[in-house]
């Protein structure tokens, strides 16, 4: 069983045990949160339907807070002497999804 989870206007594919990285979440590692699944696959049955899967409980445990690998912004116009590199770290939360379904999408 696994479902589609959206959180940070991303969406990630989870089944139980995974380990992801997020967008940062404000709670303390060793929190659970709840994920809104929008789309749900077990085994045959598929509930793509969003309001229905909403009703499906995805659990996640926080691991830790962290900063990503750092990203390099590089700006250039040819011919005119511009260019700029900037660097972002995005600030990221890893967290391990612990169940998917406890209630059934009906």
């Amino acid at each position: 069983m696994y479902a589609i989870v959206k959180t940070g206007g991303k969406q990630y594919k989870v089944a139980p045990g995974d380990k992801i990285n997020i967008e940062k979440l404000d709670v303390e590692p060793g929190d659970k949160v709840e994920l809104e699944a929008i789309c749900v696959v077990d085994g045959d049955k598929v509930e793509a339907d969003p309001a229905k899967a909403a009703k499906t409980k995805v659990v996640a445990t926080v691991l830790e807070q962290f900063k990503g690998d750092k990203q390099l912004v590089f700006k250039f116009k040819k011919r005119k002497n511009y260019k700029k590199l900037r660097g972002h770290r995005q600030n990221l939360t890893r967290v391990k999804i612990e169940s998917v379904g406890t209630a059934k999408a009906e």
